[in-house]
């Protein structure tokens, strides 16, 4: 990216974010594939549900994240009506090709924008020309070398996943959304994480936001149009984890917008429901006896308090918007 001279934000949103999701676009196009639908739409959901509360919250704990403004005003909104209408889309029970090939002339569409805005300002640092060739060339090499051990990975992955399913006798939807949505984000969560050690706090986010936006319009886009039959939609998926994922997105736009950044304690709350989530998962496949208790208490008592502590932090924020411009 500094040799095209691309912003660090840009370069969080497409160039590392696209590279980091190529795992979750290997597996979910190859689930899609074989016909195991419920596996890629529960990789898809489940990254990016593991891409805001557990890899934004783990970041936010290791240094308070700065959001850039382009995030609060394009990017994470885009996110939220992606979320949308990616619900809306499998409102009908399937999500079919002319579905996935709207999302992908929508990923077409986002690429060439932050491309433009990308090359908008000189980029903090770009390399001569000495040397320039031979690195290229050493990096599409890596690059190819790479893809090709993903795209055999993804394969074995893709198997394995499914005799695991049924050795356990969960379904493969869960699989999709625990374990294998958290063994696809590795490479995010070691871009953001190391990102945010470092300072390099724009690529940390836009890596999280990117990933994403590029798992809906590329990942799912890609997986519906080569689907069989398109990609059938489970009601669990449905009733509980698309929604889940929509407000995941949501519950972005305030806590970003509040003095344009993440802090810790807003880390710890995405870990402590990225937990709650999956502790849900987890006795619903086991059909525990606790499940109506644990929901239960996530209704009636999480759920409202953190609603009402976003809908303040939203409000302060605003004001104090308002105050700075008066």
């Amino acid at each position: 990216s500094q040799e095209c001279g691309i912003l660090p934000l840009v370069e969080g949103l497409a160039c590392v974010a696209y590279w980091t999701s190529a795992p979750e676009l290997a597996v979910s196009v190859g689930a899609a594939w074989a016909g195991e639908a419920d596996l890629g739409l529960g990789n898809i959901v489940g990254s990016n549900i593991v891409n805001v509360l557990l890899i934004l919250g783990a970041s936010a704990l290791i240094t308070p994240l700065r959001v850039a403004t382009q995030l609060i005003r394009i990017d994470v909104p885009i996110m939220i009506v992606l979320s949308l209408v990616t619900y809306l889309m499998a409102a009908d029970r399937l999500v079919g090709r002319i579905d996935g090939a709207i999302l992908f002339i929508g990923a077409v569409a986002y690429t060439a924008m932050l491309m433009r805005i990308g090359r908008s300002e000189p980029a903090e640092e770009v390399l001569d020309g000495s040397g320039r060739t031979s690195g290229f060339v050493t990096n599409v090499g890596l690059i190819l070398i790479g893809l090709a051990a993903l795209v055999l990975g993804s394969n074995w992955l893709v198997d394995s996943s499914v005799a695991f399913a049924t050795a356990l006798g969960v379904s493969e939807l869960i699989i999709g959304l625990t374990i294998v949505a958290i063994g696809t984000s590795l490479p995010e969560v070691a871009t953001s994480l190391v990102a945010a050690a470092r300072g390099e706090r724009d690529i940390a986010v836009g890596n999280v936001v990117g990933s994403c936006i590029f798992n809906i319009l590329s990942v799912l886009g890609i997986s519906a149009l080569v689907a069989p039959a398109g990609l059938a939609v489970p009601s669990a998926l449905l009733s509980f984890d698309l929604p889940v994922m929509v407000a995941v997105a949501v519950a972005c736009l305030p806590i970003f917008a509040r003095g344009a950044s993440i802090e810790r304690w807003e880390g710890g709350l995405f870990l402590f429901y990225y937990a709650a989530y999956t502790t849900y998962l987890v006795l619903a496949a086991q059909k525990h006896a606790a499940l109506p208790a644990f929901s239960s208490a996530m209704q009636l008592f999480v759920i409202p308090l953190t609603i009402l502590t976003l809908v303040v932090v939203f409000w302060r924020s605003w004001r104090r918007g308002m105050y700075s411009a008066a």
